[in-house]
């Protein structure tokens, strides 16, 4: 692949993320979903070890947005991306910000990891993984923390 085509490609998932990243604001489930592939493994900060397919994590997230009221604020920082092909992984620390139906606002640092595949000549999410660091003394996630 030549270097001009990789970068192409590297926009296409830029393009992607910048578009989920405007789907997660609106808290709209059915948007957020679209930007993923239907045989989705995904291991978020919430809920069980492990989400298989897009109809159980959409459900997961239809349940995560149950709690929150749009804007819902997702920021990438130091977000490394590399593409091969039809593959794409990403790292980044992501600033998660929102506001509950009770108007309390709630914000944390988390990690992030996704892997992007393009079917069919478009990019989808294939994997997905969240976390929050713990203090393995006190069993406790550290939620305060900042990069």
């Amino acid at each position: 692949m030549t270097e001009t085509a990789n970068r192409a490609q590297e926009q296409e998932v830029r393009n992607l993320i910048d578009s989920w990243l405007r789907a997660v604001a609106t808290c709209d489930t059915d948007r957020i979903m679209s930007h993923y592939a239907q045989d989705v493994c995904a291991f978020d900060a919430i809920g069980p070890l492990r989400f298989d397919g897009s109809e159980s994590y959409g459900r997961h997230w239809a349940q995560c947005m149950e709690h929150c009221q749009p804007p819902m604020e997702f920021v990438l920082d130091e977000l490394q991306l590399t593409v091969s092909g039809d593959l794409a992984c990403s790292h980044f620390l992501n600033h998660c910000k929102g506001t509950d139906k009770e108007g309390n606002e709630h914000a944390m640092w988390m990690r992030g990891t996704a892997h992007y595949r393009k079917r069919d000549g478009q990019w989808k999410i294939v994997h997905e993984h969240f976390s929050a660091p713990f203090d393995p003394m006190s069993g406790k996630t550290c939620f305060d923390l900042n990069p």
